[in-house]
């Protein structure tokens, strides 16, 4: 073999070898892109929707129209999210909201010598929509189980006649959250039978 002809075949070999190094790197990157396609693109912040339960103690505010008076306690809601997906770039999910509640009302409805403590249980379907990184909006639909303690309103109280002390009925409210950090966040509901704000960690 010539001097000529070994150069060639050096210069071929140096090429081929070059060319495969260029080439499997963008064959790998090419196929790592085909599986991350093949799943779909994630919506920026789609991750903040993907937390496995929501831990949310709360102030408790009661509007006059359950007792008769405003009443004020605290509580605690457990949300578990059942499905995670996206509108369009709007990450969301759904989840099972419950827990309870302990009010306490002053007066009732004809006297301001009687009151009552109240024990509230909603049990609600929780749409959430997480619109910005900070901020995300809720609405939410159930039902609550109540039971009321009674006290100084007898039959010697002219006009204090005390409601139900237990039943069940229907809740709804709208909300929000401002995530102070990735998992936790102030939250206001705003809805019946109550009104709550507290910090949620997610």
């Amino acid at each position: 073999m010539t001097n000529q002809s070994w150069y060639s075949l050096r210069n071929l070999l140096i090429a081929s070898v070059s060319v495969a190094a260029i080439a499997i790197p963008c064959v790998a990157h090419g196929e790592e892109e085909v599986v991350l396609r093949a799943e779909g693109p994630r919506p920026a912040g789609f991750e903040s929707s993907l937390y496995p339960i929501e831990i949310e103690p709360h102030f408790t505010f009661g509007p006059e129209n359950i007792y008769g008076a405003t009443g004020f306690g605290g509580g605690l809601r457990i949300g578990i999210p059942l499905i995670v997906g996206a509108i369009g770039r709007v990450p969301d999910n759904l989840a099972l909201t419950f827990g309870a509640d302990i009010l306490h009302y002053d007066n009732c409805y004809f006297a301001n010598d009687c009151g009552a403590n109240y024990l509230m249980v909603p049990v609600a379907a929780q749409w959430n929509l997480f619109v910005a990184r900070r901020v995300s909006l809720f609405g939410e639909a159930g039902a609550f189980v109540y039971k009321g303690w009674f006290d100084e309103c007898g039959p010697d109280n002219n006009g204090c006649a005390a409601p139900s002390d237990f039943g069940v009925l229907p809740t709804v409210a709208i909300g929000g959250r401002v995530h102070i950090s990735r998992f936790s966040a102030f939250t206001l509901r705003i809805g019946y039978p109550t009104t709550t704000f507290g910090l949620s960690f997610l």
